[in-house]
């Protein structure tokens, strides 16, 4: 385990869902660990006037959900936590909340650390920043570190505006922009597996991959977050982001390297050779969906949903084949896939090797499948099949302390900010590619009408995501 750290946190959006749900818990794991102990205080800011007391009652309530534990420790935990109403366009709240961090600084001896991560909506991420920067809350003897929740814009122009605002405050190498599938444990895995197993590695190309699959399904609909979905849409919400990142780990190259520096410039290499999109090609190579009801007229359709347009032409379905113009994966197809009402929730990569992969002793017509999210507690199959039972000794999975294996990903996601390591985030040069990309197929969506609804809820999404591999003689290994 990593010895102990000191910061004092200011999380704005402190009584949020985000904060309640995700990061005071993952706060209270790394506090039982030991990583966080003496030297640490959290400042939650939001609009609504709580006390101090009021504020440690709502962390206590958001731990008792998801742990067992004593309440002593708990109580103990929340000594750490500190609240201040707060508006975000009032430069004298900015003063407070400054002598409230250093008074804190010394109290809790922190070293003059900070981390300001905010959890709040993105429209006002570029004022926060600026106001950070304007009021002197940035300390010069220990490090600043500024955290951001996506979504990091709606599309390339407005994700230049909000990181033009942001960099004007706080250099490229101080942002951490979070990607929660950064922080799961297959994620941060994948290249040790690359690194350890020299046969899959060599794999890894167009000589021998016929297509790589990525799926990223959930069961439930929208939920609550009707209001959201109809300005995001699964293209935005999944593909922009996660799909990327997860094809960057697995495409990108030289996995032996440590270096953040080196890690990000492969990846943003990768996402550079994107193959441009015409809108032909959009039309060929991408498909959209909208949830129906099921088939007892039970679930609510896409558009039934609370806050959601009668009409929407909002996606909560898309499949699509992405393709790069690199030495490495020219002419491999990169089938993506992600929806809401599918039968289950899966989080999956499936690499399909050709025959030619025969010649590394591998067999032919192999597919190895990466669960993201482990499934009946197998995380690597062979041809459907746990690969230790699969006959194939061509890949293992790397044995890793029990202290890294038990993170939750927020909770990993949190060490590496502590730790200064930002390999596991976002660099703007990627969000630039990813979202240039994305741009060319928004915008000939937005120019069409769709026919929706056009798929049943609990189904694998509509007919054409099964018709666009039929045309290349392929099919979704995860049907």
């Amino acid at each position: 385990m990593d010895t102990e750290k000191s910061a004092i946190f200011i999380i704005f959006g402190g009584s949020g869902d985000l904060a309640h749900r995700k990061l005071y818990p993952s706060l209270f794991r790394l506090y039982k660990t030991g990583l966080l102990k003496d030297h640490f205080a959290v400042i939650g800011t939001a609009r609504r006037p709580w006390s101090d007391d009021y504020f440690r009652g709502t962390v206590i309530t958001s731990l008792e959900e998801s742990f067992d534990d004593d309440k002593k420790i708990m109580e103990e935990f929340a000594k750490h936590f500190f609240y201040q109403s707060h508006d975000v366009n009032d430069s004298e709240h900015y003063i407070a909340l400054k002598n409230l961090a250093a008074k804190l600084d010394d109290q809790f001896e922190a070293g003059h650390n900070r981390v300001y991560y905010m959890a709040i909506a993105p429209r006002f991420f570029g004022t926060v920043a600026e106001h950070l920067n304007s009021e002197g809350l940035k300390t010069k003897d220990g490090y600043n570190r500024l955290v951001i929740e996506k979504p990091f814009g709606r599309d390339l122009d407005s994700a230049c505006e909000l990181n033009g605002n942001i960099s004007k405050a706080f250099p490229e190498d101080d942002i951490y922009r979070i990607d929660h599938y950064l922080g799961k444990e297959m994620i941060q895995d994948i290249p040790n597996i690359r690194a350890n197993n020299p046969k899959f590695e060599a794999a890894l190309n167009n000589k021998y991959v016929s297509n790589i699959q990525v799926t990223l399904a959930e069961s439930l609909g929208v939920e609550d977050r009707g209001g959201y979905y109809e300005t995001a849409g699964v293209l935005r919400d999944m593909v922009q982001n996660h799909i990327m990142q997860i094809i960057g780990s697995i495409a990108s190259d030289d996995p032996e390297a440590k270096d953040a520096g080196v890690i990000h410039k492969n990846k943003c290499d990768l996402f550079a050779s994107l193959k441009n999109l015409t809108p032909e090609e959009v039309d060929k190579n991408f498909v959209r969906g909208q949830y129906d009801t099921d088939e007892l007229g039970d679930e609510k359709a896409y558009r039934q949903e609370d806050k959601v347009a009668e009409d929407s032409q909002i996606e909560t379905f898309t499949a699509g084949k992405v393709e790069f113009n690199s030495k490495r994966w020219s002419g491999v197809p990169f089938y993506v896939r992600s929806g809401k009402r599918m039968p289950n929730k899966a989080s999956r990569i499936d690499i399909v090797f050709n025959e030619k992969v025969s010649e590394l002793g591998i067999k032919p017509n192999t597919v190895l499948t990466l669960l993201i999210e482990r499934t009946n507690d197998h995380s690597i199959l062979i041809n459907g099949i746990d690969y230790k039972e699969s006959g194939q000794d061509f890949i293992k999975f790397p044995e890793e302390p029990e202290f890294t294996k038990a993170c939750e990903a927020y909770e990993s996601l949190i060490i590496d900010i502590l730790s200064g390591n930002r390999v596991h985030f976002t660099l703007w040069d990627e969000l630039r590619s990813t979202w240039k990309y994305i741009d060319s197929i928004r915008e000939r969506w937005d120019s069409q009408k769709a026919d929706f609804p056009n798929y049943i809820s609990g189904t694998m999404g509509p007919d054409s995501a099964e018709m666009l591999l039929e045309r290349d003689g392929n099919s979704w290994i995860w049907d």
